[in-house]
């Protein structure tokens, strides 16, 4: 079957929904959203359907099945559990040549409702005719994943300035050009930012020029979360997929680096305890470089660039520069190893509040307060602490931290080799000893971290207490 694709424009016009079930409820919300006048025909309505109707935002016809409730609408919705009765609804549309749709029976139907990836004013509507509206559903989750959610501003700007592009481009080849320049180009990061009055400046400025300026080069700072790739957010996901070169954390994972525009540029500019050292001024440079070459630049960083990850370093650089530079936070390890963990960083029970700290370099030990570390009440979540273990536990304790406080070492969080071991705080750097903790590690002390011996559910783990160990499967555990 081979169907002809539109978009019906029902503002105002009268419009037919028979049925008063769960189904009828999500077809007439998505018409009221188009401005249609929905008239609801049933013996009985669910209650949120009840409440549309008592506000007036419905008409209901309180009966059974009448074929007159046809006559005077432009199309029909049949999304009754009767298939008799929707048999005979279409019988009676098609007598008057009135489009349709009978809910799950594509033999009935004269039009088809399609999975929706809405950006308005831009919409995109997937159909299988059909046969697999399941199949639609994903094919809509993967274009919601890769669509700019700033595309229906751009369109709207567009459709504002239409006459006067259409004017300044009476060519279409020159016209399809400045409509690349338009996605490609400044405006629609401007957009992104809710920057719409620089946005429109911008376009105005390129209609009134004498030729459109090359898309300049940019940089965006992308968190990539701690490790599990389904833990990206969708604007990560998009910046990879429109990178020119992509410059990387060392522990950004394979997994990860799969999921970018194939033919981007990836290159490794990842720092690690006791290994390769990428000076962060040659960092800085690369980006400079590319981004000045008009390319579009991904700086990709481990969790989130703005937690013990130098974003604000390399942001401000680039901004010294001249450089656009854009923001995509990512879940921080602190947060993602703790949940992986069965670890709530808060609980009213045991912490009102967390404190997120680097253990990293020689002097950082130093600079901390370590009365305010020592409250028991508080939740600490120590990021690159595997090598000063020995220090950090020894300052807790001599600043009044109790030495039966719960700790959780959760080795590569989000990884399928995650390990989370839990002990008391005075067995803390023996443990880490005995079972040869590595990086990437983050260290939760406190209350808190007790929750881990019950409530992990990822990966192995580890439990020390009272004299004994017991080691399980996270996963299995919780099965």
């Amino acid at each position: 079957m081979k169907l002809y694709p539109l978009f019906a424009d029902l503002k105002g016009l009268p419009v037919l929904v028979i049925g008063g079930g769960a189904v009828a409820e999500r077809k007439v919300a998505a018409l009221l959203a188009t401005g249609a006048k929905v008239r609801v025909g049933a013996p009985q309505l669910n209650p949120a359907l009840a409440r549309l109707a008592g506000g007036g935002q419905v008409t209901w016809l309180h009966d059974c099945y009448q074929s007159a409730w046809l006559d005077d609408v432009w199309l029909a919705i049949a999304a009754t559990d009767d298939r008799a009765l929707n048999a005979q609804v279409a019988a009676d549309a098609a007598a008057r040549r009135l489009l349709v749709n009978v809910v799950d029976d594509a033999s009935l139907s004269r039009f088809h409702v399609p999975a929706v990836v809405d950006r308005s004013p831009l919409m995109v509507a997937i159909s299988t005719a059909g046969a697999a509206p399941a199949l639609a559903r994903r094919v809509r989750e993967t274009l919601e994943r890769v669509l700019d959610h700033a595309l229906g501003a751009l369109v709207t700007l567009a459709q504002q300035h239409r006459s006067s592009i259409v004017h300044r481009f009476p060519g279409l080849a020159e016209r399809r050009g400045f409509y690349d320049w338009l996605h490609d180009g400044p405006v629609l990061p401007l957009l992104r930012r809710a920057q719409p009055a620089e946005a429109e400046h911008v376009m105005l400025d390129a209609l009134s020029a004498l030729g459109v300026e090359p898309a300049r080069g940019s940089v965006t700072l992308v968190g990539a979360g701690p490790g599990d790739p389904g833990l990206l957010t969708l604007q990560a996901l998009r910046a990879l997929n429109q990178a020119d070169v992509i410059l990387h954390d060392q522990l950004v994972s394979a997994d990860v680096l799969a999921m970018a525009r194939r033919d981007a540029e990836c290159i490794d500019v990842g720092k690690r305890c006791a290994g390769r050292h990428v000076p962060q001024d040659h960092t800085h440079q690369l980006m400079l470089a590319h981004a000045r070459a008009g390319k579009r630049v991904v700086r990709l960083k481990g969790g989130d660039p703005f937690v013990f990850g130098r974003g604000g370093e390399e942001m401000a650089f680039l901004r010294r520069h001249g450089v656009d530079c854009e923001i995509v936070p990512g879940i921080t390890a602190a947060v993602a190893c703790a949940a992986y963990a069965g670890i709530p960083l808060t609980h009213r029970d045991y912490a009102q509040s967390v404190c997120l700290l680097t253990a990293h370099g020689k002097d950082t030990t130093d600079t901390l307060d370590w009365h305010a570390l020592a409250n028991h009440r508080l939740t600490l979540a120590v990021y690159m602490g595997v090598e000063r273990i020995d220090v950090l536990t020894a300052r807790l304790l001599e600043y009044g931290r109790r030495a039966d406080t719960p700790f959780a070492l959760i080795e590569n969080g989000t990884l399928p080799l995650q390990r989370v071991i839990t002990g008391a705080l005075h067995a803390l750097p023996a443990l880490a000893r005995q079972h040869a903790v590595g990086t990437p590690a983050l260290l939760i002390i406190g209350e808190v971290a007790a929750m881990a011996r019950d409530h992990a559910w990822f990966g192995e783990l580890v439990s020390h207490r009272s004299g004994t160990t017991v080691t399980q499967d996270a996963c299995a555990e919780t099965v």
